[in-house]
C-alpha cells in the first residue's frame, strides 16, 4: 500500500492537514478548484528560483488567503515590498477576488522533500552524473538531520536508450506508519534525452499524540 498512496494524503488529518481550506457547494467547487490550481500555478512559476515548497490556500466569502513557504523570502518580497505587492495585484486580476499573500521562511531546505527534489533535478539538468548527485544529495540530507531519505529517478539515465529506474535509500523510511512524518516531493528535470523524473520520501521522526509522549515505554 505504501507504494500506491500519496504519503500526505495518506496521513490528512492525523499529522497532516490539507493544502487548500475552504468549503463550496457542489456547483462551485470545480471553478475553485482550478482557481486555485491557477495560483499555484502563477506562483511557482514565476518565484520557481526561490525554492517554494508548498502553496496554501484559505477563502472566506470574496476573500483569498495565500500562505507561500520559502526558503528564499527576501526575493519574494523585494525591495520595499515592490515585488509581492505586484505578485497580489496579478493574482487579484487573475481570480477577480481580494488577495491576502503570507510570506514564511523554510529555515532547513535541506529537510524539505520538495526542495531536495527540485535540487537533485537542477543537477540532472546540469549535467551531473546522477549516481554522484542521488549520493551527494542523500548524505547531505542526513547530515542536516533527517531520520531517513529516499530518492527515486526515473527516465533515460545517462542518455541510455532505454529508460530505467535508479534509488538510494539511507535511514528509516517506514511508508505503512501513519504517524511517521513523511514529507514527500515531485520534481521534473527537462534534459536533452528526454523527462527524468525525482522523487524524494524524507523521514523526520514520528509524531506522537500527547497522551503517548507521557507514556512511559514499556521495558
Amino acid at each position: 500500500m505504501g507504494q500506491k498512496i500519496h504519503p500526505v494524503g495518506f496521513r490528512l488529518k492525523v499529522i497532516r492537514d490539507w493544502q487548500s481550506r475552504w468549503y463550496a457547494p457542489k456547483a462551485e467547487y470545480a471553478n475553485l478548484l482550478h482557481e486555485d490550481l491557477k495560483i499555484r500555478k502563477h506562483i511557482k512559476e514565476k518565484f520557481y528560483h526561490t525554492g517554494i515548497s508548498r502553496v496554501e490556500i484559505e477563502r472566506a466569502a470574496k476573500r483569498i488567503r495565500v500562505h507561500v513557504y520559502t526558503s528564499r523570502p527576501g526575493i519574494i518580497i523585494g525591495k520595499k515590498g515592490a515585488d509581492i505587492e505586484a505578485l497580489k495585484r496579478e493574482l487579484a486580476k487573475l481570480t477577480g477576488k481580494e488577495i491576502y499573500i503570507n510570506i514564511r521562511e523554510i529555515k532547513r531546505p535541506e529537510l524539505d522533500a520538495q526542495l531536495v527534489a527540485e535540487n537533485v533535478a537542477q543537477q540532472l539538468e546540469r549535467r551531473v552524473a546522477f549516481r554522484r548527485a542521488l549520493k551527494k544529495t542523500v548524505s547531505n540530507t542526513m547530515r542536516f538531520g533527517a531520520k531517513g531519505v529516499k530518492i527515486n529517478i526515473a527516465g533515460r539515465l545517462g542518455g541510455s536508450e532505454m529508460g530505467r529506474r535508479e534509488w538510494y535509500r539511507e535511514g528509516r523510511v517506514p511508508l505503512q506508519t501513519i504517524r511517521a512524518d513523511i514529507d514527500y516531493g515531485y520534481a521534473r528535470a527537462n534534459t536533452t534525452y528526454g523527462v527524468i523524473g525525482v522523487k524524494v520520501w524524507l523521514f523526520k521522526g514520528e509524531v506522537l499524540t500527547t497522551e503517548e509522549a507521557e507514556t512511559p515505554a514499556r521495558a
